[in-house]
Protein backbone atom coordinates (compact mmCIF):
# COMPACT_ATOMS: atom_id res chain seq x y z
CA UNK A 1 0.00 0.00 0.00
CA UNK A 2 2.70 2.22 1.32
CA UNK A 3 4.73 1.51 -2.97
CA UNK A 4 0.75 2.58 -4.05
CA UNK A 5 0.56 5.81 -2.23
CA UNK A 6 3.91 7.21 -3.34
CA UNK A 7 2.92 5.67 -7.18
CA UNK A 8 0.14 7.90 -7.67
CA UNK A 9 -0.07 11.35 -9.03
CA UNK A 10 -2.44 14.17 -8.31
CA UNK A 11 -3.32 16.46 -10.80
CA UNK A 12 -5.86 19.47 -9.64
CA UNK A 13 -8.85 20.12 -11.64
CA UNK A 14 -10.37 23.37 -12.73
CA UNK A 15 -13.76 22.49 -10.89
CA UNK A 16 -11.35 22.20 -7.37
CA UNK A 17 -11.37 18.14 -7.90
CA UNK A 18 -8.29 16.25 -8.00
CA UNK A 19 -8.20 13.22 -10.48
CA UNK A 20 -5.50 10.79 -9.42
CA UNK A 21 -3.24 8.73 -11.72
CA UNK A 22 -1.80 5.34 -10.73
CA UNK A 23 1.22 5.91 -12.93
CA UNK A 24 2.42 8.41 -15.95
CA UNK A 25 0.53 8.65 -18.72
CA UNK A 26 2.21 6.84 -21.06
CA UNK A 27 -0.62 7.39 -24.19
CA UNK A 28 -2.59 11.07 -24.08
CA UNK A 29 -5.76 12.59 -26.28
CA UNK A 30 -6.43 16.15 -26.27
CA UNK A 31 -9.44 18.02 -27.02
CA UNK A 32 -8.13 21.49 -27.70
CA UNK A 33 -5.38 23.03 -29.72
CA UNK A 34 -3.64 24.72 -26.48
CA UNK A 35 -3.64 21.64 -24.80
CA UNK A 36 -1.51 19.88 -27.49
CA UNK A 37 0.45 22.82 -27.91
CA UNK A 38 0.83 22.47 -23.61
CA UNK A 39 1.73 18.37 -23.78
CA UNK A 40 5.16 18.80 -26.27
CA UNK A 41 5.75 22.14 -24.33
CA UNK A 42 6.20 19.68 -21.23
CA UNK A 43 7.98 17.38 -23.13
CA UNK A 44 5.57 14.86 -23.51
CA UNK A 45 4.55 15.10 -27.37
CA UNK A 46 5.67 11.44 -28.04
CA UNK A 47 2.90 10.24 -25.97
CA UNK A 48 0.02 12.08 -27.42
CA UNK A 49 -1.92 10.06 -29.59
CA UNK A 50 -4.72 12.54 -31.22
CA UNK A 51 -6.25 16.05 -31.15
CA UNK A 52 -8.72 17.66 -32.34
CA UNK A 53 -9.17 20.09 -35.48
CA UNK A 54 -7.35 23.06 -35.57
CA UNK A 55 -4.55 21.83 -33.55
CA UNK A 56 -1.37 22.89 -35.49
CA UNK A 57 1.77 23.58 -33.59
CA UNK A 58 4.28 22.50 -33.30
CA UNK A 59 4.02 20.40 -36.89
CA UNK A 60 4.27 17.37 -35.39
CA UNK A 61 0.66 17.88 -34.40
CA UNK A 62 -0.87 18.05 -38.03
CA UNK A 63 0.43 14.53 -38.73
CA UNK A 64 -1.86 13.14 -35.27
CA UNK A 65 -5.38 11.56 -36.18
CA UNK A 66 -8.49 13.89 -35.13
CA UNK A 67 -10.90 13.08 -32.63
CA UNK A 68 -13.23 15.91 -32.73
CA UNK A 69 -13.67 20.19 -32.49
CA UNK A 70 -15.27 22.12 -29.74
CA UNK A 71 -18.95 21.07 -30.75
CA UNK A 72 -18.28 17.82 -31.53
CA UNK A 73 -16.34 14.29 -29.79
CA UNK A 74 -15.77 11.48 -31.35
CA UNK A 75 -16.35 8.71 -28.44
CA UNK A 76 -15.87 5.81 -30.33
CA UNK A 77 -12.22 6.66 -31.63
CA UNK A 78 -11.40 7.82 -28.31
CA UNK A 79 -12.55 4.57 -26.86
CA UNK A 80 -10.54 2.46 -29.45
CA UNK A 81 -7.54 4.59 -29.19
CA UNK A 82 -7.95 3.74 -25.31
CA UNK A 83 -6.00 6.54 -23.96
CA UNK A 84 -4.46 6.34 -20.31
CA UNK A 85 -5.48 10.14 -20.09
CA UNK A 86 -7.28 12.37 -21.93
CA UNK A 87 -6.80 15.84 -21.52
CA UNK A 88 -10.24 18.28 -21.59
CA UNK A 89 -10.72 22.24 -22.01
CA UNK A 90 -13.24 23.35 -18.73
CA UNK A 91 -15.09 25.43 -20.15
CA UNK A 92 -14.73 24.40 -24.09
CA UNK A 93 -15.72 20.86 -24.42
CA UNK A 94 -19.32 19.82 -24.09
CA UNK A 95 -19.60 18.15 -20.79
CA UNK A 96 -21.83 15.14 -22.29
CA UNK A 97 -19.38 14.12 -23.80
CA UNK A 98 -16.27 13.97 -20.78
CA UNK A 99 -18.90 12.34 -18.41
CA UNK A 100 -19.45 9.69 -20.60
CA UNK A 101 -15.61 9.08 -21.99
CA UNK A 102 -15.21 8.70 -17.63
CA UNK A 103 -18.37 6.02 -17.54
CA UNK A 104 -16.34 3.82 -20.41
CA UNK A 105 -13.47 3.94 -17.35
CA UNK A 106 -11.17 6.55 -19.60
CA UNK A 107 -9.52 9.34 -16.95
CA UNK A 108 -10.25 12.69 -17.89
CA UNK A 109 -8.26 15.63 -16.77
CA UNK A 110 -10.33 19.34 -16.69
CA UNK A 111 -7.79 22.20 -17.14
CA UNK A 112 -9.12 25.87 -17.37
CA UNK A 113 -6.01 28.43 -17.69
CA UNK A 114 -7.23 32.27 -16.77
CA UNK A 115 -4.35 34.00 -16.18
CA UNK A 116 -0.81 33.92 -17.98
CA UNK A 117 1.00 32.71 -14.71
CA UNK A 118 -1.27 29.09 -15.00
CA UNK A 119 0.29 28.48 -18.43
CA UNK A 120 3.55 27.59 -16.37
CA UNK A 121 1.78 26.06 -13.85
CA UNK A 122 -0.11 23.96 -16.85
CA UNK A 123 2.92 22.93 -18.32
CA UNK A 124 4.14 21.67 -15.04
CA UNK A 125 1.33 19.71 -14.43
CA UNK A 126 1.33 18.21 -17.66
CA UNK A 127 4.94 16.97 -17.21
CA UNK A 128 4.11 16.14 -13.80
CA UNK A 129 1.29 13.42 -15.40
CA UNK A 130 3.16 11.94 -18.11
CA UNK A 131 6.73 11.21 -16.47
CA UNK A 132 8.42 13.77 -18.02
CA UNK A 133 8.65 16.31 -14.51
CA UNK A 134 12.84 17.41 -15.31
CA UNK A 135 12.01 19.68 -18.34
CA UNK A 136 8.20 20.11 -17.56
CA UNK A 137 9.52 21.97 -14.34
CA UNK A 138 12.30 23.47 -16.07
CA UNK A 139 10.63 25.42 -18.81
CA UNK A 140 7.93 26.52 -16.35
CA UNK A 141 10.54 28.25 -13.90
CA UNK A 142 11.70 29.84 -17.55
CA UNK A 143 7.71 31.12 -17.99
CA UNK A 144 7.14 32.45 -14.81
CA UNK A 145 10.75 34.53 -14.99
CA UNK A 146 9.70 35.73 -17.99
CA UNK A 147 6.46 37.07 -17.07
CA UNK A 148 7.69 38.60 -13.69
CA UNK A 149 10.92 40.44 -16.12
CA UNK A 150 7.62 41.23 -17.93
CA UNK A 151 6.10 42.96 -15.03
CA UNK A 152 8.99 44.72 -13.69
CA UNK A 153 10.02 45.99 -16.91
CA UNK A 154 6.71 47.52 -17.30
CA UNK A 155 5.89 48.84 -13.70
CA UNK A 156 5.58 52.55 -13.46
CA UNK A 157 4.62 52.98 -16.86
CA UNK A 158 2.07 55.81 -17.76
CA UNK A 159 -1.10 53.09 -17.64
CA UNK A 160 -2.82 53.15 -21.45
CA UNK A 161 -6.55 52.56 -21.84
CA UNK A 162 -7.62 50.02 -24.84
CA UNK A 163 -10.06 48.39 -27.09
CA UNK A 164 -9.19 44.52 -28.14
CA UNK A 165 -11.49 43.80 -31.01
CA UNK A 166 -12.17 40.30 -31.31
CA UNK A 167 -14.19 40.82 -34.60
CA UNK A 168 -15.15 43.80 -36.06
CA UNK A 169 -18.89 42.46 -37.92
CA UNK A 170 -20.47 41.31 -35.26
CA UNK A 171 -18.01 43.78 -32.54
CA UNK A 172 -16.69 41.41 -29.84
CA UNK A 173 -14.10 42.30 -27.41
CA UNK A 174 -12.95 40.50 -24.21
CA UNK A 175 -13.46 41.51 -20.07
CA UNK A 176 -11.55 42.19 -17.81
CA UNK A 177 -11.24 38.32 -16.58
CA UNK A 178 -10.35 37.08 -19.93
CA UNK A 179 -6.38 36.01 -20.05
CA UNK A 180 -5.89 38.32 -22.76
CA UNK A 181 -6.91 41.08 -20.57
CA UNK A 182 -4.70 39.72 -17.66
CA UNK A 183 -1.80 39.45 -19.98
CA UNK A 184 -1.84 43.09 -20.95
CA UNK A 185 -2.09 44.25 -17.64
CA UNK A 186 1.18 43.41 -17.48
CA UNK A 187 1.95 46.25 -20.25
CA UNK A 188 0.52 48.91 -17.87
CA UNK A 189 -2.74 48.19 -20.69
CA UNK A 190 -5.84 48.99 -19.04
CA UNK A 191 -9.10 47.39 -20.96
CA UNK A 192 -11.74 49.97 -21.43
CA UNK A 193 -14.68 47.03 -20.93
CA UNK A 194 -13.17 45.42 -17.92
CA UNK A 195 -16.24 45.48 -16.23
CA UNK A 196 -18.23 43.63 -18.22
CA UNK A 197 -19.80 40.59 -16.93
CA UNK A 198 -19.16 38.68 -20.16
CA UNK A 199 -15.65 36.91 -20.74
CA UNK A 200 -16.27 37.63 -24.62
CA UNK A 201 -18.99 40.24 -25.08
CA UNK A 202 -20.78 41.62 -28.23
CA UNK A 203 -21.05 45.57 -27.63
CA UNK A 204 -22.23 48.53 -29.50
CA UNK A 205 -20.39 51.16 -31.78
CA UNK A 206 -21.95 53.90 -29.96
CA UNK A 207 -20.25 52.09 -26.58
CA UNK A 208 -16.79 51.80 -27.92
CA UNK A 209 -17.33 55.92 -29.36
CA UNK A 210 -18.05 56.82 -25.47
CA UNK A 211 -15.44 54.89 -24.07
CA UNK A 212 -12.95 56.50 -26.21
CA UNK A 213 -9.68 54.15 -25.72
CA UNK A 214 -5.88 55.70 -26.26
CA UNK A 215 -4.96 52.15 -27.83
CA UNK A 216 -6.47 49.76 -30.36
CA UNK A 217 -5.50 46.11 -30.48
CA UNK A 218 -6.64 43.22 -31.93
CA UNK A 219 -5.34 39.29 -33.56
CA UNK A 220 -4.06 39.53 -37.16
CA UNK A 221 -4.07 35.75 -39.02
CA UNK A 222 -1.52 36.47 -41.50
CA UNK A 223 -2.89 37.37 -45.37
CA UNK A 224 -6.30 38.65 -43.64
CA UNK A 225 -6.97 42.37 -44.13
CA UNK A 226 -6.47 44.17 -41.26
CA UNK A 227 -9.77 44.55 -39.73
CA UNK A 228 -8.89 47.94 -37.04
CA UNK A 229 -7.70 50.06 -40.64
CA UNK A 230 -12.43 50.64 -40.37
CA UNK A 231 -12.20 52.98 -37.60
CA UNK A 232 -9.90 55.07 -39.69
CA UNK A 233 -13.28 56.46 -40.28
CA UNK A 234 -13.89 57.65 -36.90
CA UNK A 235 -10.79 60.55 -36.91
CA UNK A 236 -12.41 61.46 -33.66
CA UNK A 237 -11.35 58.41 -31.55
CA UNK A 238 -8.01 58.79 -29.83
CA UNK A 239 -6.57 55.91 -30.98
CA UNK A 240 -6.87 57.15 -34.47
CA UNK A 241 -5.64 59.99 -33.56
CA UNK A 242 -2.66 58.41 -31.67
CA UNK A 243 -2.02 56.08 -34.86
CA UNK A 244 -2.44 53.38 -32.17
CA UNK A 245 -3.96 50.60 -34.18
CA UNK A 246 -1.96 47.89 -33.08
CA UNK A 247 -1.86 43.88 -34.21
CA UNK A 248 -0.58 40.66 -32.51
CA UNK A 249 -0.16 37.42 -34.39
CA UNK A 250 -3.55 35.73 -34.08
CA UNK A 251 -2.35 32.38 -32.85
CA UNK A 252 -0.06 33.44 -30.47
CA UNK A 253 -2.13 35.99 -28.59
CA UNK A 254 -5.53 33.97 -28.88
CA UNK A 255 -4.03 30.81 -26.80
CA UNK A 256 -3.18 30.12 -23.91
CA UNK A 257 0.70 28.26 -24.64
CA UNK A 258 4.13 29.26 -24.02
CA UNK A 259 3.46 31.72 -27.12
CA UNK A 260 1.28 33.70 -25.74
CA UNK A 261 4.10 35.26 -23.61
CA UNK A 262 6.03 36.46 -27.44
CA UNK A 263 2.57 38.39 -28.10
CA UNK A 264 2.38 39.80 -24.92
CA UNK A 265 5.90 41.00 -24.76
CA UNK A 266 5.88 42.06 -28.86
CA UNK A 267 2.65 44.17 -27.29
CA UNK A 268 4.44 45.56 -24.41
CA UNK A 269 7.03 47.13 -27.17
CA UNK A 270 4.51 48.20 -29.41
CA UNK A 271 2.79 50.53 -26.46
CA UNK A 272 5.93 52.36 -25.57
CA UNK A 273 5.60 54.83 -29.01
CA UNK A 274 2.23 55.32 -28.00
CA UNK A 275 3.52 56.38 -24.90
CA UNK A 276 5.82 58.05 -26.33
CA UNK A 277 3.73 60.24 -28.89
CA UNK A 278 0.93 60.76 -26.28
CA UNK A 279 3.73 62.49 -24.16
CA UNK A 280 5.14 64.40 -26.57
Amino acid sequence: MAQQAIADITLPQADGTNLTLAKPAETIVTLAPNLAELVFAAGAGQRLVAVVEYSNFPVQVKRLPRVGDAFRIDLERISQLGPDLVIAWQSGNPPGALQKLEQMGIKVWRIEISHPDQIATSVEQISIAAGTEEHGRVLARQLHNRLEMLKRANAGKMPLSYFYQVSYHPLFTINGRHIISRGLELCAAHNIFSGLATLAPQISREALVAADPQVMIAPQVEGDPPELETWQAWPGLRAVKNGALLYLPADEISQATPRMLDSLELACKLLDPVRQSIKE
